[in-house]
């Protein structure tokens, strides 16, 4: 049983605790919190004092272990293209847990990320949620799948384009997006026919199979889409088939984020630490996450990693705050406000009893730039410490659950 002690208690669902504070954590979960709590006489105490504790940050946005950083051909797994539609791609099957960017992630407090396909494809495949910290990937997985990826705009056009096949425009991007919905409706139609009959039973199809919980809003649809009518496009195709979406970059929500709230559309923001490496860029702000929030938009932060390196999302908070986000919400968009897009909030995200005891211990406020972080638990176990908690470091067990 480990006890965190006198340390500023953020809780992210609204609670701060500040004096005389306790965080207890037994078998992987938080057991107890608050102020004044009486210690059982067996926990190890861990003094917080002029610290904040927080949940674990969370990054709703990369593509950690399938696109390594070092090996950008031999590590790079993110994108089968030679076929713009496979939703039946699984980022499980893609995943390398030596890859640095999990000691980096853990280091800086990241204790959660969504990864999978990238956006070369109309439909990518299965993306997933997942611990930093793990031996296997089967043992880091949160919730798998966590939602099918699609792409609008220059991705599908550029890579199909060059090799001289559809989508060549952003028509044929939304029509062949459309064209798979209609199929995997008329597969779930064959299917539910057959019950009666199997001998109509269509041949497996593991394509359609893929697409079969977004028909039935099971999974979203998480659409990279930068452009404002990109985004619009992507809102009008899950109109029209009463399918769930995220919007992922959101680069131009900033300019009709009526259109996001009013249909309960959250958005996935960034990576605006990027350069204007392409058109669809050129408006990028950190203003953005902002302006979306006030208007009611649920907002999350990434990085893309490796786009930007995942150990920088705290950065990217910090950047939101300085063009007009609301500190509160800024910090939500890297721990609960991901946490529900995602569906893992009955887990991770926030500091109650009863969820995973994933815990950044930090030097001074999280929204301070020169902030270090000093502790990371993760279900329970020390992740990382630093020269501050000399005393923790030798129950860092790289045997028990670190890729490293």
């Amino acid at each position: 049983m480990l006890a965190l002690i006198n340390g500023k208690i953020l809780t992210m669902d609204g609670h701060l605790y500040e004096r005389e504070s306790v965080l207890l954590i037994e078998d992987g979960r938080i057991v107890d919190l608050g102020s004044g709590r009486s210690l059982p006489p067996e926990a190890q105490l861990v003094d917080a004092s002029n610290r904040y504790v927080l949940p674990g940050y969370i990054d709703a946005h990369t593509h950690v272990g399938i696109m390594e950083e070092i090996y950008r051909v031999e590590g790079d797994d993110a994108n089968e293209t030679s076929d713009p539609v496979t939703p039946h791609m699984r980022a499980i099957d893609a995943i390398y847990m030596e890859d640095l960017a999990f000691q980096d992630a853990v280091m800086a407090g990241v204790t959660t990320v969504m990864t999978g396909p990238g956006s070369a494809n109309v439909i990518g495949g299965e993306s997933l949620v997942m611990k930093t910290y793990a031996r296997t990937v089967d043992e880091a997985i949160l919730k798998n799948p966590v939602g099918i990826k699609a792409a609008m705009g220059e991705n599908p056009k550029r890579v199909y384009g060059d090799q001289k096949k559809a989508p060549i425009t952003r028509m044929a991007t939304a029509a062949l997006l459309r064209e798979a919905l209609v199929n995997a409706q008329t597969y779930c139609s064959k299917l539910g026919r057959s019950k009666d009959d199997p001998s109509k039973r269509p041949d497996r199809d593991l394509k359609m199979e893929a697409l079969l919980p977004v028909l039935r809003g099971e999974l979203p649809l998480l659409v990279h889409a930068h452009r404002s009518d990109d985004i619009m496009t992507a809102l009008r195709i899950a109109d029209e088939f009463n399918i769930k979406v995220s919007i992922q970059h959101a680069t131009e929500g900033h300019k009709i984020p009526g259109e996001l709230a009013r249909r309960g559309v959250p958005a996935v923001v960034g990576p605006s630490l990027s350069a204007r490496i392409k058109v669809e860029l050129k408006d990028r702000t950190f203003a953005t996450p902002g302006i979306m929030a006030r208007a009611g938009v649920k907002v999350a932060l990434m990085t893309d990693h490796p786009v930007i390196p995942v150990q920088y999302l705290p950065l990217t908070a910090v950047l939101a705050v300085r063009e007009g986000m609301d500190e509160d919400e800024a910090l939500r968009a890297i721990t609960i406000n991901p946490a529900e897009i995602l569906g893992v909030a009955d887990r991770v995200g926030s500091l109650r009893p009863g969820k995973d005891a994933d815990v950044v211990v930090l030097t001074g406020h999280p929204l301070d730039w020169r902030t270090k972080v000093e502790l990371v638990l993760v279900d329970g176990e020390i992740a990382y410490a630093s020269g501050a908690y000399t005393g923790l470091q030798s129950l860092v067990n790289p045997s028990s659950k670190s890729p490293r």
